[in-house]
């Protein structure tokens, strides 16, 4: 085998630090989904409390005894070997119920007036929520006011 020559050398060194040096292209998309089919999916799976109440913003509620504050939930899950909406789904679970612990926590038995507030950019649907799908984290994050309903 003969040697490479300088040449030769100095062309695949330079074309390797080209490849490596390129900067990583970071995904970072942002989903609509369907927020009715994952609460229902989490209900059916145990990772989102049935006995706390969840409407979203401009959903109709039964009415509002008394309201105890608004809180955030910001949650991440690990999208390896997931599909976008599956990382989301995982990540939008723990979102509602961190938001439904805090209800049990302050009193209530619902998180009303839910919103998306990805990146502080607030997203207001009673159909959908908003997730930031990357190569390797789904990430959701929502607000609601805690209430107690009659």
């Amino acid at each position: 085998m003969r040697p490479l020559s300088y040449r030769a050398l100095f062309a695949t060194m330079l074309l390797t630090g080209v490849v490596l040096g390129q900067p990583a292209q970071a995904r970072d998309t942002l989903l609509n989904l369907n927020a009715q089919a994952a609460l229902e999916k989490g209900r059916q799976t145990g990772d989102i409390l049935s006995d706390v109440k969840v409407y979203f913003a401009g959903e109709a509620t039964p009415a509002v005894e008394k309201k105890m504050g608004e809180f955030k939930s910001n949650k991440k899950t690990n999208a390896f070997n997931k599909s976008d909406e599956e990382a989301c789904q995982w990540a939008f679970f723990s979102a509602v119920k961190s938001l439904q612990e805090r209800a049990l926590k302050e009193g209530g038995n619902a998180v009303v007036d839910v919103k998306s507030n990805y990146r502080d950019k607030e997203f207001v649907s009673a159909t959908e929520f908003q997730c930031g799908a990357g190569a390797f984290i789904g990430g959701v994050a929502l607000k609601g006011t805690v209430a107690k309903l009659k």
